[in-house]
């Protein structure tokens, strides 16, 4: 590490997604529970929060590649105060309806948009280039632990003083996140790396012709689109399901998410050492296989203890599994991807996985709807189960180490020694 700006980063992201796990816990209880929401409601408002990313996250490339990262981080976490603040203050004043709501994560949705594109790309200024795998597993391993802490935490503030005011726990943790962000120091890019300040669009469709021409790169956010969509579908409706079909209380559900956290805990740990150990594309391939087969104990759940601990293990499982392949394929694009690029060919990968979720997320309102909430989880689930057929076909299954970038940067190496067709030099992936 280069200096202590990463643990501050850590720190104030940490604080963060407690805050956010919180919020997980709290909004679904608030909606299903206290405000009545149908199926149909709680689809539209999952897609509402995803939709800023499929409007917002090309421009927010282009804007963390021009502005300091510290200060996007800085001001999009007191955007997010001030957002979340807005939910306690209408239950307060007895206005608190699901339009608000609505409001309120499409507005939290468009400022975590630019928050997380500059919280990804500050990551290889804040670390040695061969350290970056280690640096994202670290990263999700915080993710891991603000998720097991902020749904316990979440479950507990819920139960003691109901759904709405535990949103003020949720906008004290942005303010500690914007206190810490304010503390990094961050180093600037070399000048050959610099972005020269031309017309938004254009730097925009460089980063979209950056990713549909890299080889790797193509055939990773190819798949992870597809998981976009499996995601949309059934994390719209996955809290609304154990509300209702399988009779969970908040608490229940505070705890599936909990464990289910804890899982991307031990898979962001355990990450660096199963790729040492198998290798990236290996480790890749086989993520992707755990996540739909891990998603089956849901559909087949009925209510009962016994099944919501079924359910909530399986959800460590494909939380683990998600945890050390995204930790994995980000490293390895951040590894390949120049320097000047890193946000905006990040948040086009953004732009496909999470927004497709909206769409997603209706289309499996829609289908709840028409069919019930299980045939909707059914096609989320064989949604999951087609990115496997992807990367079977691809070079990237057969990676045998992350490629570490140098001057030029070798290109990844294949099974048996081989380079991946179309491959060149660091300098030609960096056109």
């Amino acid at each position: 590490m280069r200096d202590r700006g990463f643990d501050l980063y850590l720190t104030g992201e940490f604080a963060g997604l407690v805050g956010t796990s919180v919020h997980r816990v709290a909004l679904p209880t608030l909606a299903v529970l206290e405000l009545r929401a149908s199926a149909g409601q709680a689809a539209l408002l999952a897609s509402l929060a995803y939709l800023p990313t499929f409007l917002l996250a090309l421009p927010a490339g282009a804007v963390v590649d021009r502005y300091p990262k510290r200060a996007l981080l800085v001001v999009t976490d007191l955007a997010g105060a001030t957002a979340v603040a807005a939910i306690p203050a209408a239950a307060l004043l007895d206005v608190l309806t699901m339009p608000v709501l609505y409001g309120v994560c499409l507005l939290l949705g468009a400022v975590s948009v630019l928050h997380q594109a500059a919280a990804i790309a500050i990551v290889p200024q804040l670390v040695e280039p061969a350290m970056l795998h280690r640096a994202n597993a670290r990263v999700g391993a915080v993710f891991g632990a603000a998720d097991t802490a902020g749904t316990s935490l979440g479950t507990a503030v819920v139960a003691l003083t109901g759904a709405a005011r535990a949103f003020w726990l949720d906008g004290l943790s942005y303010l500690v996140s914007a206190w810490c962000a304010s503390r990094v120091r961050e180093p600037g890019l070399p000048v050959a790396g610099r972005s020269r300040r031309r017309r938004l669009a254009a730097e925009i469709w460089e980063g979209l012709a950056y990713t549909a021409r890299t080889p790797f790169v193509r055939e990773l956010v190819f798949a992870l689109t597809v998981v976009g969509l499996g995601v949309g579908v059934t994390g719209a409706l996955f809290s609304y399901y154990l509300l209702t079909t399988l009779a969970a209380g908040p608490t229940a559900l505070g705890i599936v998410m909990g464990v289910s956290g804890a899982g991307a805990l031990a898979g962001a740990l355990l990450a660096p050492r199963i790729v040492i150990r198998f290798g990236p594309g290996p480790t890749l391939l086989a993520g992707f296989v755990v996540c739909p087969v891990a998603g089956v104990p849901l559909l087949i759940a009925r209510p009962g203890v016994g099944w919501l601990g079924l359910v909530a293990v399986a959800g460590g499982i494909q939380l683990a599994a998600a945890a050390v392949a995204g930790t994995t394929q980000r490293a390895l694009r951040q590894q390949i991807c120049p320097p000047h690029l890193q946000s905006r060919a990040q948040q086009t990968s953004t732009w496909l996985v999470s927004g497709s979720k909206p769409f997603a997320a209706l289309a499996g309102g829609a289908v709840a709807t028409a069919y019930g909430v299980h045939a909707a989880l059914v096609v989320g689930t064989l949604l999951l189960a087609v990115p496997v057929a992807v990367l079977w076909r691809s070079p990237v299954s057969r990676l045998t180490v992350l490629p570490v970038a140098q001057t030029p940067v070798e290109a990844p190496v294949l099974a048996g020694g081989s380079r991946p067709p179309g491959e060149g030099t660091g300098s030609d992936r960096g056109q």
